[in-house]
This record gives C-alpha cells, sequence and structure tokens, in this order.
C-alpha cells in the first residue's frame, strides 16, 4: 500500500502527463540523423521536419551526425535528456545492423530507445554497370561471374553497412568469390560502380535511383519479397532464384528511452496525420519507398527481427566493424 505522501506523488505525476504531453513541445526540437545530407534518411528527414513543425508549433532541426555506420549520431541521441527536446531518425544499419557487427557499443539497440513509428520502407536493389557487366538477369550475372572467380569487386557504403550485409548475404547463399571494396558512404558507392571501379553492388533503391534513371547503372532485382510497386518491371531476388532473400531498407522515428509516454503519444497521432499526405507519400514513392507510419510495437518487432537475421549472417560470415 503506498504512503499517503507517495500516493499523492503517483497520482499528482499521473495527473501532469496529460498536461505535460498537451503543452508539448515548448522548445525548437532536435532531429537527429546519423548520415550524410543528400540520402535517403537525410531526405526523409527534411520533407517530414516541416510537416511535424507546422503540426506542432516548434521547428524541427535536422542535425546530421554522420560517421561510423550511423554510431556517432546514434550515440547523440542515446545520450540526449528525454525531455521530448530530442528524437533520432533511425535506419536498418544504425539501429539494426550495428547490433550484430559492433561489440563495444555503449547502448543495447532493443532497449536504449522507445520506438515511435516506421516511417519509410523500402527495397534493397542489385544492380550492375551495364558497360563492365553485360548482363540482364540476377542468373545471368551469377554465371557471369562463376566464369571469373576473384576477378570481381562490389562495392560498399563501408563495414556493416546494408550494402555490405546484403552483398554479403548474396554471396553466403550463392557461393559466389567477388572481393569486397568499401567505399565512403552510398554517394561513394553509386560512384564506384558508374565509374566501373567496382561494377556490382547493393544499395538502398533511393541511394541509387537517379542513375538508374540515367541508364548509368541497370537494376537486377529488388529485395523485397514482392516486385516494388514504383518498378513492377524489376524482380524480386524470389523471382530471381534465391527464396526468403530479403533486406528491407528503412527508417523510423526512436525516443531516447524514458521520454515521456504522453509525448510519445502525440507524436505519433501527428504521423498517423501523414498517411493522408498523397504530396508527400509520391515524392516518397519517387525515390523508391513507401510512407508506412506505424505502432511502435510494429517498430520494435522490426528491429527485433533484423537484429536477429543479421547476427546469424555476422557470425556466418564472420563479419565484425573495424
Amino acid at each position: 500500500m503506498f504512503g499517503r505522501r507517495t500516493g499523492l506523488g503517483v497520482m499528482g505525476a499521473l495527473l501532469a502527463a496529460p498536461a505535460l504531453a498537451q503543452a508539448w513541445p515548448t522548445r525548437p526540437i532536435r532531429l537527429i540523423v546519423p548520415d550524410t545530407p543528400g540520402t535517403g534518411n537525410d531526405t526523409t528527414a527534411r520533407l517530414v521536419a516541416p510537416l511535424l513543425e507546422a503540426a506542432l508549433g516548434q521547428p524541427w532541426v535536422v542535425e546530421n551526425r554522420p560517421g561510423a555506420g550511423g554510431r556517432i549520431g546514434v550515440e547523440a541521441a542515446f545520450r540526449a535528456a528525454p525531455d521530448g527536446t530530442t528524437f533520432l531518425l533511425g535506419n536498418a544499419g544504425s539501429n539494426g545492423i550495428n547490433a550484430a557487427i559492433y561489440r563495444d557499443l555503449p547502448y543495447d539497440l532493443l532497449t536504449a530507445f522507445d520506438p515511435v513509428s516506421l516511417l519509410v520502407v523500402g527495397p534493397n536493389t542489385l544492380f550492375v554497370n551495364p558497360r563492365q557487366i553485360p548482363v540482364n538477369s540476377v542468373a545471368e550475372l551469377i554465371a557471369w561471374v562463376r566464369a571469373r572467380p576473384g576477378q570481381l569487386s562490389y562495392a560498399s557504403a563501408g563495414i556493416g553497412s546494408s550494402a555490405h550485409m546484403s552483398m554479403a548475404l548474396f554471396l553466403n547463399r550463392t557461393g559466389l568469390d567477388i572481393q569486397h571494396v568499401p567505399y565512403r558512404g552510398a554517394a561513394g558507392l553509386a560512384q564506384a560502380v558508374v565509374t566501373g571501379e567496382a561494377p556490382v553492388a547493393f544499395a538502398n533503391l533511393v541511394n541509387i535511383m537517379p542513375q538508374a534513371r540515367s541508364g548509368e547503372v541497370r537494376l537486377l532485382a529488388v529485395t523485397s519479397r514482392t516486385r516494388d510497386p514504383g518498378l513492377p518491371e524489376i524482380p524480386s531476388m524470389e523471382e530471381a532464384g534465391l527464396p526468403g532473400f530479403e533486406t528491407l531498407a528503412w527508417n523510423a522515428l526512436f525516443a531516447p528511452r524514458g521520454t515521456p509516454g504522453g509525448i510519445r503519444e502525440r507524436l505519433g497521432r501527428e504521423l498517423a496525420k501523414l498517411r493522408e499526405d498523397a504530396t508527400l507519400a509520391e515524392r516518397i514513392r519517387l525515390l523508391g519507398g513507401a510512407l508506412v507510419v506505424s505502432t511502435p510495437a510494429e517498430l520494435r518487432a522490426r528491429v527485433t527481427a533484423d537484429i536477429g537475421q543479421w547476427r546469424r549472417l555476422a557470425e556466418a560470415a564472420n563479419i565484425q566493424a573495424q
């Protein structure tokens, strides 16, 4: 049984929580993006921030904190006060893969943040420089590489990036021998494939669409279980002969653990309204993703499933961050 003073304190906190959420926000909000400007995550942040600012009446300031596969930005958000003034736009790498490849994270990605909502989900894509690798399908690529063992290099956005892990899964499934050449971020990866330095790669669809539209690269397959609605002519990896092959790119809003539930619920309600924004959905579709505002439970399930998949692959392929 609570004592009188303790009981009054609990009741006071319960009464204050809705009032706090209703008054929130009273200060500008920092949205930490653990990626460089111009990436898919950054683009999502800059599309969504003005809409949240209009809905909530306070500026949403996008703060890019790239580096170390997203660790720098995630750690900044982890150390932020859980007072509703800082949120993290995490992604499949920073809040999923990193749990599998880093042994020294100062936080547990399953518990360090309170999930708010998925925002965008989209496939990765396997693509080639068609002048260097003249193939039109995954089956042709596999045959082409097998005829040239050890002669081909693939680009990634860095060790442990979704591009690296997607290719590691592909090599694990096919037994192919392709050498890994990590580059600095998605832009470096794309440039390496376009110039032919490393003429094959996986990438988030959103990060390679400009080069695909210009014909500088050729898309062979997407890594969702089904075809992407925006690219109905491109088969899935499953259709291409690799059943169960799925690596999804996503980004999502997380709050530092302990952020009041009322604040997170209010933010979730405002995010849910974005589902009705046809202009936002179309802009994201053109980038190669889908707007999928979710519940916190759905986001937690996505993170849990990803971490499990990548831990199994990292162990099988002996992948660790340097």
